[in-house]
Protein backbone atom coordinates (compact mmCIF):
# COMPACT_ATOMS: atom_id res chain seq x y z
CA UNK A 1 0.00 0.00 0.00
CA UNK A 2 1.32 3.46 -0.91
CA UNK A 3 0.68 5.23 2.36
CA UNK A 4 1.44 8.68 0.98
CA UNK A 5 -1.89 9.17 -0.79
CA UNK A 6 -4.16 8.37 2.20
CA UNK A 7 -1.81 10.32 4.49
CA UNK A 8 -2.00 13.36 2.24
CA UNK A 9 -5.81 13.09 2.14
CA UNK A 10 -5.89 12.78 5.92
CA UNK A 11 -3.77 15.93 6.27
CA UNK A 12 -5.98 17.87 3.84
CA UNK A 13 -9.18 16.83 5.59
CA UNK A 14 -7.81 17.61 9.05
CA UNK A 15 -6.55 21.05 8.08
CA UNK A 16 -9.81 21.88 6.28
CA UNK A 17 -11.40 22.09 9.74
CA UNK A 18 -10.73 25.52 11.13
CA UNK A 19 -11.26 24.79 14.81
CA UNK A 20 -8.68 22.84 16.83
CA UNK A 21 -11.38 20.97 18.76
CA UNK A 22 -13.01 19.84 15.51
CA UNK A 23 -9.66 18.69 14.17
CA UNK A 24 -8.93 16.63 17.27
CA UNK A 25 -12.44 15.14 17.20
CA UNK A 26 -12.05 14.20 13.53
CA UNK A 27 -8.67 12.55 14.15
CA UNK A 28 -10.01 10.58 17.11
CA UNK A 29 -13.06 9.46 15.11
CA UNK A 30 -10.95 8.43 12.11
CA UNK A 31 -8.49 6.45 14.22
CA UNK A 32 -11.33 4.53 15.85
CA UNK A 33 -13.04 3.84 12.51
CA UNK A 34 -10.05 2.79 10.39
CA UNK A 35 -8.51 -0.69 10.44
CA UNK A 36 -5.60 -0.62 12.85
CA UNK A 37 -2.96 -1.26 10.16
CA UNK A 38 -4.26 1.62 8.04
CA UNK A 39 -4.42 4.02 10.98
CA UNK A 40 -0.91 3.15 12.12
CA UNK A 41 0.64 3.56 8.66
CA UNK A 42 -1.08 6.88 8.02
CA UNK A 43 -0.01 8.22 11.39
CA UNK A 44 3.54 7.02 10.78
CA UNK A 45 3.65 8.80 7.42
CA UNK A 46 2.44 12.07 8.97
CA UNK A 47 4.88 11.74 11.88
CA UNK A 48 7.75 11.05 9.50
CA UNK A 49 7.15 14.14 7.38
CA UNK A 50 6.46 16.24 10.49
CA UNK A 51 9.88 15.23 11.81
CA UNK A 52 11.29 16.72 8.60
CA UNK A 53 9.57 20.03 9.46
CA UNK A 54 6.97 19.81 6.66
CA UNK A 55 4.51 22.54 7.64
CA UNK A 56 1.16 20.84 6.92
CA UNK A 57 2.24 17.63 8.63
CA UNK A 58 3.47 19.53 11.69
CA UNK A 59 0.13 21.32 11.94
CA UNK A 60 -1.72 18.02 11.57
CA UNK A 61 0.50 16.48 14.24
CA UNK A 62 -0.88 19.01 16.73
CA UNK A 63 -4.38 17.63 16.09
CA UNK A 64 -3.07 14.06 16.39
CA UNK A 65 -1.45 14.81 19.76
CA UNK A 66 -4.64 16.53 20.93
CA UNK A 67 -6.66 13.47 19.96
CA UNK A 68 -4.29 10.96 21.56
CA UNK A 69 -4.12 13.03 24.76
CA UNK A 70 -7.90 12.88 25.13
CA UNK A 71 -9.90 10.74 27.52
CA UNK A 72 -10.56 7.12 26.62
CA UNK A 73 -7.65 6.67 24.18
CA UNK A 74 -5.59 4.27 26.31
CA UNK A 75 -6.67 1.05 24.59
CA UNK A 76 -6.21 2.47 21.10
CA UNK A 77 -2.78 3.81 22.05
CA UNK A 78 -1.71 0.39 23.24
CA UNK A 79 -2.90 -1.27 20.03
CA UNK A 80 -1.09 1.36 17.98
CA UNK A 81 2.11 0.73 19.96
CA UNK A 82 1.88 -2.98 19.23
CA UNK A 83 1.27 -2.33 15.53
CA UNK A 84 4.11 0.20 15.35
CA UNK A 85 6.51 -2.27 16.98
CA UNK A 86 5.44 -5.17 14.78
CA UNK A 87 5.55 -3.21 11.52
CA UNK A 88 8.68 -1.17 12.37
CA UNK A 89 6.82 2.14 12.16
CA UNK A 90 9.58 4.09 13.86
CA UNK A 91 8.19 7.62 13.57
CA UNK A 92 4.85 6.57 15.04
CA UNK A 93 6.70 4.64 17.73
CA UNK A 94 8.49 7.80 18.82
CA UNK A 95 5.19 9.66 19.10
CA UNK A 96 3.42 7.10 21.28
CA UNK A 97 6.37 5.69 23.20
CA UNK A 98 5.85 4.54 26.77
CA UNK A 99 8.53 5.42 29.32
CA UNK A 100 10.57 2.37 30.30
CA UNK A 101 11.69 3.76 33.65
CA UNK A 102 9.30 3.47 36.62
CA UNK A 103 7.81 6.74 37.87
CA UNK A 104 9.91 8.42 40.53
CA UNK A 105 8.15 8.04 43.87
CA UNK A 106 8.19 11.15 46.04
CA UNK A 107 6.30 12.14 49.13
CA UNK A 108 3.15 14.11 48.43
CA UNK A 109 3.50 17.80 49.18
CA UNK A 110 0.56 18.93 51.37
CA UNK A 111 0.45 22.23 49.50
CA UNK A 112 -0.95 20.37 46.47
CA UNK A 113 -4.27 19.79 48.26
CA UNK A 114 -4.65 23.23 49.83
CA UNK A 115 -7.77 25.15 48.76
CA UNK A 116 -6.88 28.81 48.16
CA UNK A 117 -8.29 31.57 50.32
CA UNK A 118 -10.92 33.29 48.19
CA UNK A 119 -11.62 36.02 50.74
CA UNK A 120 -15.00 34.63 51.81
CA UNK A 121 -14.03 34.05 55.43
CA UNK A 122 -14.68 30.32 55.04
CA UNK A 123 -13.65 27.40 52.87
CA UNK A 124 -15.57 27.64 49.62
CA UNK A 125 -17.13 24.42 48.31
CA UNK A 126 -16.02 22.77 45.10
CA UNK A 127 -19.30 23.66 43.39
CA UNK A 128 -18.90 27.33 44.35
CA UNK A 129 -15.30 27.40 43.12
CA UNK A 130 -16.31 25.87 39.79
CA UNK A 131 -19.03 28.50 39.38
CA UNK A 132 -16.66 31.33 40.33
CA UNK A 133 -14.06 30.14 37.81
CA UNK A 134 -16.44 30.89 34.94
CA UNK A 135 -16.86 34.57 35.80
CA UNK A 136 -13.95 35.48 38.06
CA UNK A 137 -12.29 38.88 37.76
CA UNK A 138 -8.52 39.13 37.48
CA UNK A 139 -7.84 39.17 41.23
CA UNK A 140 -10.07 36.21 41.96
CA UNK A 141 -8.73 34.37 38.90
CA UNK A 142 -5.19 34.52 40.27
CA UNK A 143 -6.40 32.79 43.44
CA UNK A 144 -8.49 30.20 41.61
CA UNK A 145 -5.53 29.20 39.43
CA UNK A 146 -3.96 27.88 42.64
CA UNK A 147 -6.92 25.56 43.20
CA UNK A 148 -5.97 21.89 43.59
CA UNK A 149 -9.01 20.50 41.80
CA UNK A 150 -8.71 19.88 38.03
CA UNK A 151 -12.41 20.70 37.48
CA UNK A 152 -11.81 24.23 38.74
CA UNK A 153 -8.71 24.60 36.60
CA UNK A 154 -10.60 23.33 33.54
CA UNK A 155 -13.12 26.15 33.95
CA UNK A 156 -10.41 28.72 34.59
CA UNK A 157 -8.76 27.76 31.32
CA UNK A 158 -11.98 28.68 29.49
CA UNK A 159 -12.38 32.05 31.23
CA UNK A 160 -11.76 34.88 28.74
CA UNK A 161 -9.93 36.88 31.41
CA UNK A 162 -7.12 34.34 31.74
CA UNK A 163 -3.94 35.19 29.84
CA UNK A 164 -1.09 33.19 28.35
CA UNK A 165 1.23 34.47 31.08
CA UNK A 166 -1.18 33.08 33.67
CA UNK A 167 -1.10 29.65 32.04
CA UNK A 168 2.68 29.64 31.62
CA UNK A 169 3.08 30.36 35.34
CA UNK A 170 0.63 27.60 36.19
CA UNK A 171 2.30 25.09 33.86
CA UNK A 172 5.71 25.92 35.35
CA UNK A 173 4.58 25.82 39.00
CA UNK A 174 6.57 23.70 41.44
CA UNK A 175 5.13 21.73 43.09
CA UNK A 176 2.15 21.08 40.84
CA UNK A 177 -0.42 18.34 40.50
CA UNK A 178 -0.10 16.13 37.45
CA UNK A 179 -3.85 16.16 36.82
CA UNK A 180 -3.80 19.97 36.69
CA UNK A 181 -1.05 19.84 34.06
CA UNK A 182 -3.08 17.29 32.09
CA UNK A 183 -5.98 19.75 31.99
CA UNK A 184 -3.67 22.36 30.47
CA UNK A 185 -2.31 19.83 27.97
CA UNK A 186 -5.86 19.00 26.87
CA UNK A 187 -6.80 22.65 26.36
CA UNK A 188 -6.13 24.94 23.39
CA UNK A 189 -3.54 26.70 25.56
CA UNK A 190 -1.21 23.76 24.88
CA UNK A 191 -0.92 25.01 21.29
CA UNK A 192 1.09 28.00 22.57
CA UNK A 193 4.82 27.22 22.39
CA UNK A 194 5.61 28.76 25.79
CA UNK A 195 2.88 26.74 27.48
CA UNK A 196 3.90 23.56 25.69
CA UNK A 197 7.53 23.91 26.77
CA UNK A 198 6.55 24.69 30.36
CA UNK A 199 4.44 21.53 30.48
CA UNK A 200 7.21 19.31 29.12
CA UNK A 201 9.77 20.80 31.51
CA UNK A 202 7.59 20.29 34.59
CA UNK A 203 8.62 17.07 36.40
CA UNK A 204 5.01 16.61 37.58
CA UNK A 205 3.80 16.23 33.99
CA UNK A 206 2.87 12.59 33.27
CA UNK A 207 5.82 11.29 31.25
CA UNK A 208 3.73 9.41 28.68
CA UNK A 209 1.93 12.63 27.73
CA UNK A 210 5.13 14.67 27.83
CA UNK A 211 6.70 12.24 25.34
CA UNK A 212 3.89 12.89 22.87
CA UNK A 213 4.08 16.67 23.27
CA UNK A 214 7.85 16.55 22.75
CA UNK A 215 7.29 15.73 19.08
CA UNK A 216 5.84 19.23 18.64
CA UNK A 217 8.86 21.09 20.02
CA UNK A 218 11.23 23.13 17.87
CA UNK A 219 14.97 22.51 17.75
CA UNK A 220 15.99 25.00 20.48
CA UNK A 221 13.26 23.64 22.75
CA UNK A 222 14.28 20.04 22.09
CA UNK A 223 17.89 20.92 22.92
CA UNK A 224 16.80 22.61 26.16
CA UNK A 225 14.78 19.59 27.30
CA UNK A 226 17.48 17.15 26.19
CA UNK A 227 20.00 18.69 28.57
CA UNK A 228 17.63 19.36 31.46
CA UNK A 229 18.35 17.23 34.56
CA UNK A 230 14.88 17.99 35.93
CA UNK A 231 12.98 15.85 33.41
CA UNK A 232 12.92 12.08 33.03
CA UNK A 233 15.73 10.27 31.23
CA UNK A 234 13.16 8.86 28.77
CA UNK A 235 12.10 12.37 27.80
CA UNK A 236 15.69 13.57 27.41
CA UNK A 237 16.50 10.56 25.22
CA UNK A 238 13.47 11.10 22.99
CA UNK A 239 14.32 14.78 22.53
CA UNK A 240 17.82 13.77 21.43
CA UNK A 241 16.28 11.39 18.88
CA UNK A 242 14.07 14.16 17.53
CA UNK A 243 17.06 16.49 17.29
CA UNK A 244 18.94 13.94 15.20
CA UNK A 245 16.05 13.73 12.72
CA UNK A 246 14.92 17.36 12.61
CA UNK A 247 16.60 19.18 9.72
CA UNK A 248 18.05 22.58 10.60
CA UNK A 249 16.35 25.44 8.76
CA UNK A 250 17.74 28.94 8.57
CA UNK A 251 15.36 31.60 9.82
CA UNK A 252 14.47 34.47 7.50
CA UNK A 253 16.16 37.87 7.50
CA UNK A 254 13.08 39.34 9.20
CA UNK A 255 13.57 36.96 12.13
CA UNK A 256 17.32 37.52 12.52
CA UNK A 257 17.06 40.68 14.59
CA UNK A 258 19.18 43.82 14.41
CA UNK A 259 22.47 41.96 14.76
CA UNK A 260 21.76 40.01 11.56
CA UNK A 261 22.81 36.71 13.06
CA UNK A 262 20.55 33.77 12.36
CA UNK A 263 20.00 30.57 14.27
CA UNK A 264 18.56 27.18 13.37
CA UNK A 265 14.97 26.90 14.49
CA UNK A 266 13.11 23.74 13.42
Amino acid sequence: MDRRVPAEAFVRTTLSLGDSALRAAYVASALRAWPLEVAARILDAVCETAEQAEVSSRETLIAIVDALNGDGMGMLLQRLREEAAGASLLALGRLIRLPVEPPHAVGRDPRLDRVPDLGRGREVTLGERKALARRADRDLMQRLLADPHPDVIRRCLRNPRVTEDDIVRLAARRPCRGDVLVEIARSPWAHRPRVRLSLVMNPAMPVEMALRIAGLLLRPELALVARSPGVSSALRALCREHLERRPPVEISDDQRGPAGTGELMH
